[in-house]
């Protein structure tokens, strides 16, 4: 038999009494699709993955193709409550920037409370699509005045419960947010709930850092495993709402660990102007030069790039953070995926404003938008993987798996989560085994995920999530507060 890696093993280990099992026909290892395979989970992570094997008593049949869970690696959790509201044309040149007056109004009505039925939701209905990390970027900071809650981290608080309540793992990336445009220009009212100085900043990290650590030392002794699904990251908002100096001291004094950083870069046109009219040089080309990029970093959208900003990513080992639908929603141009692709760039998809809730459109779309600027087909592949489908998943999952500093994949040492698909529907149930995820992505307009795991606790189940039914009342009560 063979395990995650392709080499020989003997039968496993089967008497581990904190052992739970785990066992699919067919499931999708890092070596391709595997029949008959065995998953042993200790403490929330795979310790055992075997191939061409037989069940264990008591081990849990999944029915099903079994495959790794992703994560999204942006998400601004507020916008949810927002989404299809801006369908409306008010003005002829509609644009981001117009987006972004409405997304200003909604912000400046949510409370604590609201934020967490919302996020609440939101990540059930991540669950259910297939995520089990999110990369939450998070800026919604203070009160509606700009004054900070009492506790600075209330507004992050509520979304690290409402992750806990739902089951899911998040990379809380609070974001330094300090200007309204390129060259220090003051914030406007609208931006009043986002803005940080470095030092609150840097003392709203060191909260989280010490109370996230305490969370997961306590959890050592009562076995829950929730807080160990969270990492903390570094964020800064974008080039336009902080300094040089800004990103200089808030690396050099949180860039210790490894740690996410994150930041939007690129994604307008007006930015790219902007940015070359403030500095003579493109945002990526500023970033590069004057802070330096690393594997660490994850570059949201980064939509218009010149080749040479393609390079200098694609060389540092940056993730580059693609929210497909969301880009194509604001209008905000096509990612340049082929020549990234060829120079050997990393890629991982979010949902951004939430607008769609589904990794396959995200990855279709993707994928639909190099052909129609094209006019071409089947774009995105590798030499290794000439199945557009396979490869984009592999992408996605590697990529959210670097962007979020998180580790999932149905391999030894991973997070035990994974997902199972409805082999019922007709189009899985008649494929061959290779054309499997090429089928789901292209061809599978409804939700086929039926059961989802984190860290080998099961979240989704048939569709459902426990908590489902009372969030979504709460939801849609919070909807007709905000909505008005």
């Amino acid at each position: 038999m063979t395990n995650q890696q392709g080499t020989q093993q003997d039968a496993p280990q089967r008497s581990q009494s904190n052992s739970t099992f785990l066992f699919a026909e067919l499931a999708w290892l890092p070596t391709g699709w595997q029949h008959n395979v065995l998953f042993e989970i200790v403490e929330g992570h795979f310790a055992q993955v075997t191939a061409n094997t037989t069940p264990v008593d008591g081990a849990q049949h999944l029915q099903g193709p079994v495959l790794p869970t992703l994560a999204n690696v942006h998400s601004h959790a507020f916008q949810r409550v927002m989404a299809g509201m801006a369908e409306v044309s008010l003005n002829p040149d509609d644009s981001f920037w117009s987006w972004r007056d409405l997304m200003y109004k909604i912000v400046g009505r949510l409370s604590p409370q609201q934020v967490h039925v919302i996020a609440t939701q939101l990540y059930i209905d991540m669950l259910k699509a297939g995520y089990t990390q999110v990369g939450e970027f998070h800026y919604l900071h203070h009160d509606p005045s700009g004054q900070p809650y009492r506790d600075p981290a209330e507004m992050a608080h509520q979304l690290l419960n409402a992750a806990d309540s739902s089951g899911i793992g998040m990379t809380l990336l609070p974001a330094l947010y300090s200007y309204a445009g390129f060259g220090g220009q003051a914030p406007n009212q609208g931006q009043a709930r986002f803005i940080h100085s470095s030092d609150s900043y840097l003392q709203l990290q060191q909260q989280l850092a010490s109370e996230l650590k305490r969370a997961e030392f306590s959890e050592k002794f009562s076995g829950t495993h929730a807080h160990s699904r969270h990492r903390l990251g570094i964020c800064f908002h974008s080039l336009r709402a902080v300094n040089q100096q800004q990103i200089q001291e808030v690396l050099a004094a949180l860039d210790h660990h490894g740690q996410p950083i994150h930041i939007h870069i690129a994604e307008q046109q007006k930015e790219v102007t902007d940015c070359l009219n403030w500095s003579q040089q493109r945002p990526v080309e500023w970033l590069h030069n004057h802070i330096g990029l690393n594997d660490r970093w994850c570059l949201i959208h980064a939509t218009h790039l010149s080749h040479n900003e393609i390079q200098m990513i694609a060389d540092s080992g940056a993730a580059v953070g693609l929210c497909p639908t969301t880009e194509a929603n604001l209008g905000d141009g096509i990612f340049p995926g082929v020549e990234f692709t060829q120079a050997g760039g990393r890629w991982s998809i979010g949902s951004d404003s939430h607008v769609c809730l589904s990794a396959t459109e995200e990855l279709r779309l993707l994928e639909y938008s190099q052909r129609l600027r094209d006019q071409q087909r089947n774009r995105l592949y590798s030499q290794s993987q000439n199945h557009v489908g396979d490869h984009l998943y592999t992408q996605a999952l590697n990529g959210g798996n670097q962007a979020c500093g998180i580790q999932l994949g149905l391999s030894v040492g991973c997070r035990a989560d994974l997902m199972v698909l409805d082999s019922t529907h007709p189009l899985l149930m008649a494929s061959q085994t290779p054309d499997l995820i090429n089928r789901w992505l292209f061809a599978c307009h409804d939700n086929l995920i039926k059961d989802v795991f984190v860290a080998g606790k099961q979240c989704i189940a048939d569709g459902h999530h426990a908590l489902e039914d009372h969030s979504r009342r709460e939801f849609a009560e919070i909807i007709k507060q905000v909505i008005v």
